[in-house]
C-alpha cells in the first residue's frame, strides 16, 4: 500500500488547521470487495516505557479521525496536489482528506536522556490507512500502511496591549512592613533563541535586609486530551 502525502508537517494557525491530504495506491485485484479506511491517531506518552509493569501503561491514544475513503458516496473536493497524483498514478490511486480538530494538542517531544529507552515522552501523531471489510476490524501489517506526521502550532503576533507583569507581596512575622517584588517582561511570546528581558523592581517597606536575588525559569507544557 504505497502512501503518498505532500508533507508531514501540518500547521495550526489558530483560526484554521491545514488538512491532512494525499493519495494511497491500492491494486483492484488486492482490494476485491473490501474497503479502504483511514485514521489519524495521536499518542500522549507521559511516562517512561520501561516503567510500565503489571499492566500499567503511561500512554493514551486518541482517534482524531476515522473515515471510509473508498468506496465513497460523495467524493470531496480534490486539491491541486491530489489532481496531479491521480493523473500520474492512474485509476488505482485513491485520494483522502482528514481535518484535524482545532483543539487537538500540537506535537511535542521531550528529548530522551542517554540512559532512557523506548518511545520519547510527548505527543505524537500517526496517519494510518488499511484495507478491511469494516472499520471495526483491527489493521495489521499486511493490510495497512502508516506515516508519522506532526501538528505544528504557529503564532501570529498581534498588537501588544500591555507588557506582561506580576507583583507579589510578602509580610514577616514580628516585623512591620512588607517586601514587594514586581517583574515585567518586554513581550508576551518568545521563540527559540530569543532573549528574555526581565525588568525587576524591589520595594522594601520592612526592616529586613535583602541579601541576594535568585532567578529561575520554569517550563510548562499544558496538554488537553478528551
Amino acid at each position: 500500500l504505497p502512501l503518498i502525502a505532500g508533507k508531514r508537517d501540518f500547521g495550526d494557525y489558530g483560526d484554521s488547521v491545514e488538512p491532512v491530504e494525499g493519495v494511497v495506491l491500492v491494486d483492484s485485484d488486492y482490494l476485491k470487495d473490501r474497503k479502504v479506511f483511514g485514521q489519524v491517531v495521536t499518542t500522549f506518552r507521559y511516562g517512561r516505557e520501561e516503567d510500565e509493569v503489571m499492566g500499567l501503561h503511561f500512554s493514551r491514544q486518541l482517534y482524531l479521525a476515522l473515515d471510509q475513503i473508498h468506496p465513497k458516496d460523495q467524493q470531496p473536493e480534490k486539491s491541486e496536489l491530489q489532481d496531479k497524483l491521480l493523473r500520474k498514478l492512474g485509476d488505482n490511486a485513491i485520494p483522502f482528506t482528514f481535518d484535524l480538530p482545532e483543539n487537538a494538542p500540537p506535537s511535542v517531544t521531550l528529548q530522551p536522556g542517554s540512559d532512557d529507552q523506548g518511545s520519547p515522552l510527548g505527543v505524537e501523531y500517526e496517519l494510518k490507512l488499511f484495507v478491511a471489510e469494516n472499520k471495526e476490524e483491527k489493521p495489521h501489517r499486511r493490510n495497512s500502511v502508516s506515516m508519522a506526521i506532526r501538528k505544528l502550532q504557529y503564532y501570529q503576533p498581534g498588537p501588544m496591549v500591555r507588557q506582561p507583569s506580576t507583583m507579589v507581596s510578602k509580610g514577616f512575622v514580628l516585623s512591620p512592613g512588607k517586601l514587594q517584588l514586581e517583574v515585567t517582561l518586554d513581550k508576551e511570546y518568545y521563540f527559540h533563541g530569543d532573549k528574555i528581558a526581565v525588568q525587576m523592581v524591589v520595594t522594601n517597606h520592612s526592616k529586613k535586609t535583602i541579601r541576594f536575588v535568585l532567578k529561575c525559569l520554569y517550563t510548562c507544557e499544558p496538554l488537553f486530551l478528551k
